[in-house]
């Protein structure tokens, strides 16, 4: 079946979802897992008067370290191989274009993504990288949603 799977990790209890999926997924059919972590540095972010953009930055960065190791832990623990794979870009456009350039270098046969599950306004004005994933992939993408593993009636909460 799957040999190479890679999730799309960002901190969110929407990627927490995905990569639970991805690792019980990788778990039952012996694949490596490799967990793919963006560090997006938005220009818009960076043109605030007074702004220190490393500030952001760096708390990116050390987001990633810490979800990397406990990764590394819970991969391990399920005695999956695979490790954390950390890459940056410069606006939410290449954010997608980051995680299917890493499924291309990873040779992977799935990508795994969370999705936040946003209608009308909020997603128009927030986009979705998952939507861009899916639609320009070249290989099967599997779509958690946010309310996966969620009871009934935190489901109908807005995410």
């Amino acid at each position: 079946m799957y040999t190479r799977i890679i999730v799309a990790v960002d901190g969110s209890q929407t990627s927490r979802r995905a990569f639970e999926a991805a690792l019980e997924l990788a778990r039952s059919t012996g694949a490596v897992l490799q967990p793919f972590y963006v560090i997006e540095n938005t220009p818009l972010y960076f043109e605030a008067p007074g702004y220190d953009p490393a500030v952001l930055r760096n708390s990116l960065i050390e987001q990633g370290k810490e979800l990397g190791a406990q990764f590394a832990r819970e991969m391990d623990a399920k005695g999956v191989k695979g490790e954390i794979l950390v890459s940056e870009a410069a606006s939410l456009d290449d954010v997608s274009t980051a995680i299917l350039k890493a499924a291309a270098d990873f040779n992977a046969d799935l990508l795994v993504m969370g999705t936040h599950g946003r209608r009308g306004f909020r997603r128009l004005i927030l986009g979705s990288v998952a939507e861009r994933c899916l639609r320009q992939a070249g290989l099967p993408v599997l779509l958690i949603p946010s309310a996966a593993g969620r009871s009934s009636d935190d489901a109908h909460a807005p995410s």
